[in-house]
Formats: C-alpha cells, sequence, structure tokens
C-alpha cells in the first residue's frame, strides 16, 4: 500500500476535469487542405460569440446575438440556426484545437480584424502554461474547459504555480515539451528541472484543445528494464476505453496471439495516482503481469487510474470514496471485456494488487451479475486500513533498525501515521461526524471506510480466491496474509501462496526490502505469473 495519504494532501489543493476521446491520431495526420483553417474556440470569441462543447454528438455549439451555429467534428456539415449549409473544409482537430474554413466563419459572424486566421497559432497548452507561470489567473483560465472552470477558477491560478514552486523549488531553465494522446485526452507534459527535483506537469486537454486536468510529479525512473519472459511475438496490443463521459479512462487490452475467446485478467492498482502500468519507481508490475500472462494465453485490461488521469476532478469531490476510486472503474473494465469478441465471457477475472486486494470484497459485493469467475488477491491487506497503516510504518521501522540505518526520521513518519489511525479508530468520528483538523483529505474516503475489514466480507463469499503473497513486503506484511488464511479456513475454494524474498512490487529481492530498491529496475517473479497462469487456466 503505498502512501496515499501524501498525494491526496498534495492533490487536494487543486482542482480542473472532464474528458473526451480525441479522434484517430492516423486520421489526423492524412487531413490536410490548402484552405485557411482557423481554431473554432479563438476566432469565435474573438466574434464576441460564446462556445461549448457537447461531448455526446461531438460537436461545437457556437451562440451570439440569439444565433446559433453547430459544428460537429469531421462533418462538412453545419447548423445555422437549424438550417443546413455545407462547410467547404470539414471540422477537424490538429494539435488539439478544432479548426474550421475561416473564410466561411467570417461570412457567418462578420469580419472582425482581431479574428486569428493562422492554423499554426500557438498552442492553448503552451499558452495557458504561461500565464500559470506568471501567475496571471485570468489569462490562464480563458484556455480552460467550461466543465474544468468551476474546478479551476482565476483564483485559484493566480496561486497555483507558486504553490507549487513551495512544494519542488524554484524552476531553473525552459521546460522541454512532449506530447502523447490516448483514447480520453491528449496529454502534454512539460519537463521541468526545479531547485530541489525534476519534476513533469502533464495538462490534459479535451477535444476541443481547452485545458481538462492535469498531474503534476517528480519525474519518474526511465530506467524499466523489460522482463526475460517477454516474447513480443507472442501478443498483440490496443488501446481501449473503461467507462464513458467525464470520467472515462485510457486502458491497454493485451491479447494472447490467435483465435480465442481467451479467458482474461483485470489488473486493479495499488493506491496513489498509478497509471495502467503501476510504474513505481523503475518498475512497471502492471506491464510485466501483461505480457507474462498473454504469453500463456490469457488476455489481461489494465487501464491509467482514475485519481492519474482525473487527478484534480477527484480531488476536489469531498466525499471520494474507495467505491469511486477503484471498486467502480474494475466493474466497468469487467464489462468492457464482457462485450470484447476475443475475449471468453465466462473466465473473466480481477487481480488486486495492494489496495486493488483490499478492494476485491466489494468488487465482488458489486458484481451483482456474477460476472466475474474468480480473483486474484497479489499482496492485498486483510485487514482495516488504519490499521494496516500503522503495522507497516512499525514494520518499516523495525527493518530499519535492523539494517543499522538512522531511524528517527521512519519513527517521526511512524507516529503520524499512527496519530491518522487512532483518529479514524476512534468511535467518536465518523463520516457525519469527522474531527475538524484531519490532516489528510478528503477526510470522507478515511471514515466512509473505517468498520471495513476486507476478510470478514470474503467469508460470505464464494467466487474462487487465489492469494498470493510476498514474504519480503514491508508494506503489506505477512501477518495479513495470515489474516485472510484464519478468515477463510472454512472455505474450500481459495488458495494461498507465499513468495521468499519477494517485496511489495512482486520482484525478488536480495536483502531487506525497505523500499529504496524500488528505484532500481526489477520485475514481477516468472513464478508469481507461472502461479497466476495455472490457476485461471484450471477454473473453468
Amino acid at each position: 500500500m503505498t502512501q496515499r495519504s501524501q498525494l491526496f494532501k498534495h492533490a487536494a489543493a487543486v482542482a480542473l476535469t472532464l474528458s473526451l476521446a480525441l479522434p484517430p491520431a492516423s486520421a489526423l495526420a492524412s487531413q490536410q487542405s490548402a484552405t485557411a483553417l482557423i481554431p473554432v474556440r479563438k476566432a469565435a470569441e474573438d466574434f464576441g460569440a460564446q462556445v461549448d462543447w457537447l461531448p455526446e454528438s461531438r460537436s461545437i455549439l457556437i451562440t451570439k446575438d440569439g444565433h446559433k451555429l453547430e459544428l460537429t467534428l469531421d462533418s462538412s456539415e453545419a447548423l445555422v440556426d437549424g438550417k443546413r449549409t455545407i462547410l467547404g473544409e470539414p471540422v477537424r482537430i490538429t494539435n488539439g484545437r478544432a479548426l474550421v474554413d475561416a473564410k466561411w466563419l467570417v461570412e457567418v459572424f462578420g469580419e472582425n480584424e482581431s479574428a486569428q486566421t493562422d492554423a499554426e497559432a500557438a498552442d492553448s497548452a503552451d499558452l495557458f502554461l504561461k500565464a500559470l507561470l506568471a501567475g496571471n489567473g485570468a489569462e490562464a483560465a480563458k484556455y480552460v474547459s467550461a466543465s474544468a472552470s468551476s474546478y479551476l477558477p482565476a483564483s485559484l491560478l493566480n496561486q497555483l504555480w507558486a504553490n507549487y514552486e513551495a512544494v519542488f523549488g524554484k524552476v531553473v531553465g525552459t521546460p522541454s515539451k512532449s506530447e502523447t494522446s490516448n483514447t480520453v485526452h491528449r496529454n502534454v507534459t512539460y519537463a521541468f528541472q526545479t531547485a530541489a527535483v525534476p519534476v513533469n506537469l502533464t495538462l490534459r486537454l479535451n477535444a476541443a484543445g481547452e485545458i481538462d486536468d492535469m498531474y503534476i510529479a517528480a519525474a519518474a525512473s526511465s530506467a524499466y528494464q523489460k522482463p526475460a519472459y517477454e516474447d513480443a511475438a507472442a501478443y498483440t496490443e490496443r488501446e481501449v476505453t473503461v467507462g464513458e463521459g467525464a470520467m472515462a479512462l485510457p486502458g491497454t487490452l493485451t491479447l494472447p496471439v490467435g483465435n480465442g475467446p481467451f479467458p482474461a485478467v483485470v489488473l486493479v492498482h495499488g493506491s496513489g495516482t498509478n497509471d495502467r502500468d503501476e510504474a513505481i519507481g523503475s518498475a512497471k508490475p502492471f506491464r510485466d503481469l501483461a505480457v507474462g500472462l498473454a504469453a500463456q494465453g490469457i488476455a489481461v485490461l489494465r487501464y491509467d487510474k482514475v485519481t492519474y488521469e482525473h487527478t484534480f476532478k477527484v480531488a476536489a469531490d469531498s466525499k471520494f470514496t474507495l467505491k469511486k476510486e477503484t471498486v467502480d472503474d474494475a466493474l466497468k473494465a469487467v464489462a468492457l471485456l464482457k462485450q470484447t469478441p476475443e475475449i471468453d465471457a465466462s473466465r473473466i477475472f480481477v487481480a488486486g494488487h495492494s489496495q486493488g486486494g483490499y478492494a476485491m470484497p466489494l468488487i465482488i459485493a458489486g458484481d451483482t451479475s456474477g460476472d466475474i469467475a474468480g480473483t486474484i488477491l497479489l499482496s492485498g491487506p486483510s485487514g482495516k486500513f488504519a490499521d494496516v497503516l500503522v503495522e507497516q510504518q512499525a514494520e518499516l521501522v523495525s527493518r530499519v533498525k535492523e539494517l543499522g540505518l538512522d531511524p528517527a526520521p521512519y519513527e517521526q513518519q511512524a507516529a503520524m501515521y499512527t496519530s491518522i489511525a487512532a483518529m479514524v479508530n476512534d468511535p467518536q468520528y465518523t463520516v457525519d461526524h469527522m474531527p475538524e483538523q484531519f490532516p489528510t483529505q478528503p477526510a470522507y474516503w478515511w471514515f466512509e471506510q473505517k468498520n471495513y475489514v476486507p476478510a470478514e466480507l470474503a467469508k460470505q463469499q464464494s467466487v474462487p480466491m487465489l492469494i498470493l503473497q510476498g514474504e519480503n513486503d514491508w508494506q503489506v506484511t505477512m501477518k495479513q496474509f495470515e489474516g485472510w488464511k484464519t478468515a477463510l479456513q472454512n472455505r474450500k475454494d481459495v488458495a494461498f501462496k507465499s513468495y521468499p524474498q519477494v517485496n511489495h512490487l512482486l520482484a525478488k529481492v536480495d536483502g531487506l526490502s525497505i523500499g529504496a530498491e524500488y528505484a532500481q529496475p526489477s520485475n514481477v517473479s516468472k513464478e508469481i505469473i507461472d502461479d497466476i497462469a495455472a490457476w485461471v487456466q484450471g477454473i473453468k
């Protein structure tokens, strides 16, 4: 279990939102024309018009003086006050901006000298960043989507970058820029060197080219190494979308080579803002699991976690819960697999790592249609979250002392988390009466589940389970593994196995794990992958 409280405390300081699918990059690359195209939003606003994005119809609504113009992406037809008209060129997206025939738009709204007619004008992400760095919230807010504006008002944007610099230090030099796109957002990442650490700021833009969300963190290590058991010829991958609407998540479906239908496994993340690979340090456990299982005939679906793709929107939800964070999206992923032709709908499994395993009984409880054929718990806690937190910190302090390191910083951290756990466990506090000064937000997340004990709920269930645990794991210790064994001793459909030397990232390491080794390249143990594959293949 990673230290989610620190991540949420940082994320709760800021907020913005929404998600829309981009058209395929190949389609964008092929669209070229000699017609002068103009960014829709900038031009329309220069004419004094209001612009709204309609995600259901993938259209843009422009209104001015009682008149309405509706443009649809990739279409040469438009509606002007309800009447159909033909454009010289279809509405298209380039560099995250919706573009339209400049001459046609001028004819509709009348000439305006300030209208932008250069399709290569500055990227809205660059313009937003420039204003953000300058502390000009009013200017930055011009590039924020309508939905996100309630979470990222100009007043917050005035101070946002100053707050980041207080955490990471002053920026040194000019950031480098890179771009990627998934099925939900166009992502523009700026790599900064600060006085403390390298930092990446990723702006997430919707299909209209507006700032929709963003993610900032210390730059991750790029030292990941592919596992020896990966066979690139044994699988294919394609991009998918889990869920729909404002909280849709981009993901990857890894399919074995062959005809299928294949059994499939959904991977559910641990705590924190995890991407689809669950990248931590120099490790990518979920990628390892996907390619390793695909080589043995099992499809795998992994997706970016909601706290990663929609960071600021989530942080603004004062009643954010474990259900919203983990359970709901896992069930949406199962539903997606059930509708996928290459997948055997009767053999869909869910594997949860750390917090994902902790939430597994809730996932099963939410599977009212019985679509899940079995579950796999990878270092999943069996007890109450607050108690696991205390146990985790005590184990870390013990290991640090055993290694002869200075325990003082670890003891201070342990004391802080112990005090948090004490407040959560205090019977006077509930979701209806929470401490006024609870240090980790959202407080609702903690108190909503304060009495949830995964192993106790699992006693009442009957979906087959495989419970795996690393014996060298300090974040979820062997005490939690024994908790599962004790609680479920009367169930005949549960299998247990633990692995010497294996740490929380499911990798076999030499020496006592305290997390420092996460920075070194590692891969999920082949033995774990083999055991999962054998168990899945054995469930008919």
